[in-house]
């Protein structure tokens, strides 16, 4: 493979910068843009070592930084290969600087993803391992970047490892009963292999039962926030984060389009929309951001009806009170400040049989009972991360469906006294399906798409 090259770390001011190099010829490159203090030939160098020292261009002798050169030799390093990382200072121009020197002196622009692709190639890490680097990246709560290590770890690979073992035991036994007739061990063998296949199918169904809080920790929960104009929609926006993040005025219609924010309560993280308000549209504008609060309403996971509780209920009201009927939902009676003259007792709030909390917007009164109320309806508390693995990945998820219906599929087939031959394809089709998740059995194409959504430099 050619020798690699990127800046590891976020373009911008900061106080240290990285350039990555990985291949066969990172030490050929940097010994012609390096110079350390106490000069050492490269074979005398230990991996897991820095020296320090100046990049600079040989060919103007123009000195572009002090850095630390961290260097780590192959197959002992991230990518199994040769890898050098110059920490230099940070800024862009200097960094840039730095890269260009290495690929001016034969090293490739890295692509996205390259280094831990390469990992995978070089079987340091597999697939899952490889996927859980971007999550961990991208965590948005501590118990989400939690999972994510212990996917780096290889504990889900550990298990599906597991779960493939069982299922080799099985294919063994049956390939032997086809080669070796004479025998007469069909019935022993089917037998086995039920018991061993019922056992492989608990630990399926415990995998599966994890994705609706891995997809929460991943995700989030959309909670959408509706209302009539000024029942105080932005005003609650705000109160959760804590911030100005919504402009609220007395004009009704301020709040034209969606707002999204992520708030992070108990460990599980909330993406919070702020709609524009429901009511009959008096403008183009208007009319769009109002249905666009409606597919956004129906396509969260909770709502919540803003209701002015300090004026009484209008049409309005009424007709978003209606989109609530089979969502899971709670009503909000804002504006407890100014006195109530809608109630939980109002007649139109008692029929939507929906849970009524008592908030003032503006004084961020009962704010943390919406919270605890939208966590008890969604059954969720604080999801524990530390027994068990959560599978959080939708790639993970269809492949442990897959082979969990294959699965049932064998089992089916052996019960019914179907030739063992044909179960044998219903096995190999499991182990298929689970290697997808480890990357024995992938295409290239899918490889690629993985490793794109990753950032240069890693």
């Amino acid at each position: 493979m050619s020798t690699i090259a990127a800046i590891s770390t976020a373009i911008g001011t900061g106080g240290i910068g990285i350039i990555r190099l990985s291949g066969q010829d990172t030490f050929k490159i940097l010994e012609k843009i390096f110079k350390h203090k106490n000069k050492q030939d490269i074979n005398s160098i230990k991996g897991y070592s820095i020296k320090y020292g100046k990049i600079i261009d040989y060919k103007t002798n123009e000195e572009i930084d002090e850095v630390l050169v961290s260097y780590f030799k192959g197959p002992e390093s991230y990518t199994r290969e040769d890898m050098c990382e110059i920490n230099s200072h940070g800024g862009i121009v200097v960094t840039r600087k730095i890269l260009d020197l290495c690929i001016r002196e034969g090293a490739s622009l890295a692509e996205p993803g390259e280094f831990t692709k390469r990992a995978f190639l070089n079987g340091r890490i597999d697939l899952s391992q490889a996927e859980s680097v971007i999550d961990i990246i991208n965590a948005k709560t501590i118990q989400e970047a939690k999972i994510s290590v212990k996917q780096l770890e290889g504990e889900l690979s550990k298990d599906i490892n597991e779960i493939k073992k069982d299922i080799l035991d099985v294919l063994v036994q049956i390939e032997a009963s086809i080669d070796y007739p004479e025998y007469d061990v069909e019935t022993v063998t089917k037998e086995t292999a039920i018991t061993k296949l019922e056992g492989v199918k608990t630990k399926l169904s415990r995998l599966q039962s994890t994705f609706r809080n891995g997809k929460i920790l991943r995700e989030g929960v959309k909670i959408a926030i509706i209302g009539k104009p000024n029942a105080g929609k932005s005003s609650l926006l705000n109160a959760i984060l804590r911030e100005e993040r919504a402009i609220v005025t007395e004009i009704e219609g301020t709040t034209r389009d969606t707002i999204e924010e992520y708030v992070n309560i108990e460990g599980i993280p909330f993406k919070i929309v702020d709609t524009a308000g429901i009511r009959q549209a008096k403008d183009e504008v208007e009319k769009i951001g109002i249905k666009k609060s409606k597919e956004i309403a129906q396509d969260s996971d909770f709502i919540i009806v803003m209701i002015d509780s300090s004026t009484k209920l209008t049409k309005e009201d009424k007709d978003v009170l209606k989109q609530i009927e089979e969502k899971n939902a709670l009503i909000a009676l804002n504006k407890i400040d100014k006195g109530q003259i809608i109630t939980k007792d109002t007649e139109e709030i008692k029929k939507c049989n929906k849970q009524v909390i008592n908030i003032s917007a503006i004084n961020k009164t009962g704010i943390d009972n919406i919270f605890k109320t939208i966590i008890e309806k969604l059954q969720i508390g604080e999801i524990k991360t530390n027994d068990s693995y959560v599978v959080t990945n939708q790639r993970h998820k269809e492949a442990i469906n897959k082979a969990y219906q294959n699965l049932e599929e064998a089992i089916n087939t052996i019960k019914d006294d179907m030739p063992i031959d044909i179960v044998a394809i219903n096995i190999k089709e499991i182990l298929e399906s689970l290697g997808k998740i480890t990357g024995e059995n992938v295409s290239e194409n899918l490889i690629q798409e993985i490793f794109k959504k990753f950032c240069l430099g890693k």
